[in-house]
């Protein structure tokens, strides 16, 4: 934790010279409150003063309840980091100035919130509260799916089937041609199952089998079914005895952990597949105007003009996966039959939560799926346009009234963009149809946006650098060392020369060699604008090299072969699929890592 203050000292001090005022009450006061509160003053006390600041922005005013853990003397303003605030809103009045100073936002948003993303574990305390609230938001989904009335579902169904008709018609015919082919992803699966154990899964479902015959997906080809049936078979389930999704837990910040839930391998082989034809037509089609799945950019701009024109509203909604309901999902796909057997056919209809057994789902799926993300923005989207379509006061009966609100509205997630004039009905029938707003985070009154990682003050970009892990103490800690050099690379492109100069010697006590090299080089090394300094030649290839720690790492011992091992090659996509050499001997992800010092090209 001391390092973690002095880093804040450094940077507050950096920050009071770029904007001509003082910190050094700002200074003591964290120190002193760090060692009283410990470090949950920075990674949650610290931060809820940021979020409280930004609320400010988009009212325009310090609202009374704002910095309720720090002081105010003398003024509506609070003491901490009064230097940088009155310079934003007026000490007497508490209201926004007609000029506020961007430097100053940056300040502040940098300083206070510069430790709210890091990934520490949670207390036990906490953790037992979040396996409980995902409990408790899944009965609340339940609630809303009994209390909506059929008029507002059949309302949804019909702009659904305006948005996405042509979507699942396309998913229809894939799926009749069995032009399906699965996949299995990276992360882990319900069953524990090794990256090349997958491959050899014989877990199916009767679900699944009523719309993807087995032998279509778990064996290369023909040859190798009758021999599998006769020898050990396919472990066929009906509903009932189905395995559940496996809800954990991962780092996520101090605050609260992040839920997610790990899909047994036929489920996620499944709809992997599936995930690959919804966003090939995605792309292909209006929808790409609407939903983003490859960049965070378009989000980003739109975020960016509405900051500067205040025609846009960017909202932010919590718990987003978890709240969107099956009978939602449902009434998306209902006039294609063939889509709606085959998505609920790979959805995990029951969970395993820690402390609470073995629960059934009202959510359509909980972050982990791979079908979460494109139906979740879907789901979004339908109700963005019935509430544009309620404010105008008509009905929308052709796709060309929806292409008028092209780079107006788009959906990335749970990152939503809306017209402002619209924006009060849109969260409305949110919250109507289930969805939770987060008012602290969506913004439509003033000129502060966020979307997707980016914020912009008035047109200008205030976003920060977020420190994501603990300093390191010594080289053998792979992923804190190289989060610390990140950390020192964003600060630098960021303008915070000083404070980067502060880590550069850090870093140095750390590691034997540092060199200057460009984002694109495989080194742990300090980046510049200035570009590399070359140490010496490679004689053989004649280009510049840098001696320099590199990370290293391989993947553990995976041996595959047989059936399992043509069906992964079967699998490969692309026109000349392309192997690892020791694919079929070593596979997934890396489970330790290590530095090591190399001559390496520094670009």
């Amino acid at each position: 934790m001391k390092s973690l203050i002095a880093l804040w000292n450094v940077l507050a001090n950096e920050m009071a010279d770029r904007c001509s005022t003082s910190t050094t009450m700002d200074v003591n006061t964290v120190r002193g409150r760090s060692e009283h509160e410990g470090l949950s003053f920075l990674t949650i006390t610290l931060p809820t003063f940021g979020k409280d600041f930004q609320y400010c922005l988009d009212q325009g005013f310090i609202v009374p309840e704002a910095f309720p853990s720090f002081k105010k003397v003398g003024s509506c303003l609070p003491s901490f980091l009064r230097g940088f605030t009155e310079r934003v809103f007026s000490s007497s009045t508490g209201v926004l100035l007609d000029e506020p100073d961007i430097e100053a936002i940056y300040a502040i948003r940098q300083l206070t919130l510069i430790f709210s993303k890091m990934l520490l574990p949670c207390t036990p305390e906490r953790e037992r509260k979040a396996m409980s609230d995902y409990i408790q938001c899944d009965m609340e989904v339940s609630n809303v799916e009994a209390c909506l009335p059929n008029s507002d579902v059949d309302e949804f169904g019909r702009m659904a089937q305006l948005l996405f008709r042509d979507l699942f018609s396309y998913l229809d015919r894939e799926i009749w041609t069995g032009r399906i082919i699965p996949k299995h992803g990276p992360g882990a699966v319900a069953e524990r199952l090794t990256s090349n154990g997958k491959y050899l899964s014989r877990y199916w479902t009767d679900r699944l089998e009523s719309v993807f015959h087995v032998g279509d997906f778990l064996y290369p080809n023909a040859r190798y079914i009758g021999d599998a049936f006769e020898d050990d078979g396919v472990d066929f389930h009906e509903p009932g005895s189905e395995i559940p999704c496996r809800v954990i837990s991962v780092p996520k910040t101090q605050k609260t952990p992040r839920i997610i839930a790990i899909e047994p391998s036929s489920v996620q082989y499944v709809q992997q597949g599936l995930l690959e034809v919804i966003m090939r037509k995605i792309h292909s089609s209006f929808l790409n105007g609407f939903i983003g799945t490859r960049s965070q950019e378009p989000n980003q701009l739109l975020a960016q003009e509405g900051s500067l024109t205040r025609d846009l509203a960017t909202l932010d909604l919590s718990e987003a996966s978890d709240r969107v309901s099956s009978k939602l999902v449902r009434k998306l796909v209902e006039r294609n039959r063939l889509s709606e057997s085959a998505i609920f056919a790979c959805r995990s209809e029951r969970a395993s939560v820690p402390g609470f057994g073995i629960i059934p789902l009202s959510k359509f799926a909980s972050m982990g799926s791979a079908l979460c993300f494109p139906f979740e923005a879907m789901v979004f989207l339908t109700i963005i346009f019935l509430g544009i379509e309620k404010e105008q006061g008509h009905r929308f009966t052709k796709k060309s009234q929806l292409l008028e609100f092209l780079g107006r509205v788009r959906v990335y997630g749970d990152d939503l963009v809306v017209p402002v004039d619209y924006v009060h009905t849109v969260v409305d029938l949110l919250e109507h149809y289930g969805a939770k707003v987060g008012r602290p985070k969506s913004f439509w009154n003033g000129s502060f946006r966020e979307s997707c990682g980016k914020e912009y003050y008035a047109g200008q970009d205030v976003s920060i650098v977020k420190v994501r892990r603990v300093f390191p103490q010594r080289r053998q800690q792979v992923a804190e060392v190289v989060s610390f050099v990140e950390l020192r690379n964003q600060l630098y492109f960021a303008g915070n020369w000083a404070t980067a100069k502060w880590l550069d010697g850090k870093i140095e006590g750390l590691l034997s060699v540092f060199p200057t090299v460009e984002p694109t080089s495989p080194a742990l090394g300090r980046h510049s604008f200035l570009g590399y300094v070359s140490e010496k030649e490679d004689e053989h290839l004649h280009r510049p090299l840098v001696k320099a720690h590199v990370v290293s790492s391989r993947s553990p011992r995976d041996p595959l072969d047989g059936p399992g091992a043509l069906l992964k090659f079967f699998l490969k996509r692309g026109p000349e699929p392309t192997f690892d050499a020791e694919h079929l001997e070593r596979a997934g992800r890396p489970r330790t890592a290590y530095i090591k010092t190399r001559w390496v090209p520094p670009f």
